[in-house]
């Protein structure tokens, strides 16, 4: 957000996170996780943990510091500038704490969440299977109960963290004969012999956080891991939709503003026929346009936040949510393309960090619901929003000149 809109503790938020991103990340670090020369960098989380920067939505008996949304979402564009892989390590303890803090039992809020704020415990999601990406609700991983436990089998891919996490939250179905939205549980598993990860990917840009295939054979997971009720996995998901979108849109603000101060710089620096590229139109006007995308989309995160933390209607709140991502996402994503055509060739080099962005940058349209799903989600929310409400104040419809001609109003 912008100063205007802070409060003076939420400045301080903003510069406790900016020192930790300045004074505690090495650019080795960010330079051997993008050539996967590290896999999992558990010492960033622990860092971060130090400073009390983990969990800040949750309440303070288990570590975090009570904040909202709005507050979060600072912090969030702050460790954004570090990159796709270091704010996902970031924000799984604000997606996986929200399962547990909102479903959990008293038992795993001791077990696990309190020690993962405290950075002693590390959590990965594992959601998407092998089969099924958007289709989150075709999962095919079965958890069978067997007395006090369930047996887990099945498979998950594209888990941030699969190699390294201590324990992941995993979806399996409960109810094999089941409706499909109401036959899913969720439950924290913790790593051993039978959670194999088997394979880790080699990806475009996000890389350093371990992402790969877990495999689950016959893995006994305590009733007591269990997340909420059994079959009632549909609640979990969508309440945890929200955490996963907010902090892919708030660390795509801070990639966004990471890599346009890069290009300003720069422009101040080059000259062209003899004056500094920044006094080119072509050049000053992707800028202006870079500074407006993400200035629109801060206020349409921060419209999302503002709508969860005040309670709104879940359906009006689910709504922002998916606009904020995907406003977020897209005008981050254009916004490093605008960087990249304002430095030129050099741009394209790993002389700058522009092109790192880049790759990193593309991958948030994708993950966490792809960006044609917030639209189907935005589309399906409004137009129950329109069947409930109709029309608000003035009906324009009847201003028209001949709007009495209902002859020519044909429906069918």
């Amino acid at each position: 957000m912008l100063d205007f809109m802070m409060s003076h503790e939420e400045k301080l938020l903003r510069d406790e996170v900016r020192a930790f991103v300045k004074e505690d990340v090495d650019k080795q670090l960010l330079r051997d996780m993008d050539e996967d020369k590290i896999r999992y960098p558990r010492q960033f989380i622990e860092k971060a943990a130090a400073r009390n920067l983990l969990g800040l939505r949750f309440p303070k008996k288990y570590g975090g510091r009570g904040l909202p949304w709005t507050s979060e979402i600072i912090a969030l564009e702050e460790v954004g500038i570090l990159g796709t892989s270091l704010g996902c390590l970031y924000s799984l303890v604000s997606i996986v704490g929200e399962a547990i803090n909102k479903f959990g039992s008293n038992h795993l809020k001791e077990k696990y969440l309190k020690p993962t704020i405290e950075g002693r415990l590390t959590a990965a999601e594992a959601l998407t299977e092998p089969r099924g990406g958007s289709d989150f609700f075709g999962a095919t991983c079965t958890a069978i109960k067997e007395g006090d436990s369930y047996i887990l089998n099945g498979q998950k891919r594209f888990v941030v963290g699969s190699e390294g996490a201590d324990y992941f939250m995993v979806y399996a179905r409960t109810d094999p004969s089941g409706p499909p939205h109401k036959s899913i549980s969720a439950f924290l598993v913790d790593r051993s012999p039978q959670v194999k990860a088997e394979y880790i990917y080699g990806l475009m840009g996000t890389r350093g956080g371990g992402t790969g295939r877990l495999v689950f054979k016959d893995v006994v997971v305590p009733k007591a891991n269990l997340l909420g009720e059994e079959n009632n996995g549909a609640n979990i998901f969508y309440q945890m939709m929200i955490p996963e979108r907010m902090t892919s849109a708030g660390g795509a603000i801070g990639m966004g503003r990471a890599a346009l101060d890069v290009a300003v710089r720069y422009s101040t620096r080059r000259k062209a026929f003899g004056t500094e590229i920044k006094n080119f139109q072509a050049v000053s006007f992707k800028v202006a346009d870079s500074i407006t995308l993400l200035d629109t989309a801060r206020g349409m995160v921060y419209l999302a936040a503002r709508s969860v933390d005040a309670g709104d209607l879940p359906g009006r709140s689910r709504r922002l949510v998916s606009e904020a991502k995907k406003v977020a996402t897209e005008n981050a994503w254009k916004v490093v393309n605008n960087a990249m055509q304002v430095m030129g060739g050099i741009g394209y080099t790993n002389i700058y960090p522009i092109e790192k962005m880049l790759r990193d940058v593309r991958l948030i349209m994708i993950w966490t619901g792809t960006n044609e799903i917030m639209d189907l989600i935005i589309q399906h929310e409004y137009y129950k929003e329109f069947s409930k409400e109709g029309f608000k104040g003035r009906d324009i419809e009847f201003d028209a000149t001949e709007a009495d001609r209902d002859e020519e109003k044909i429906y069918e």
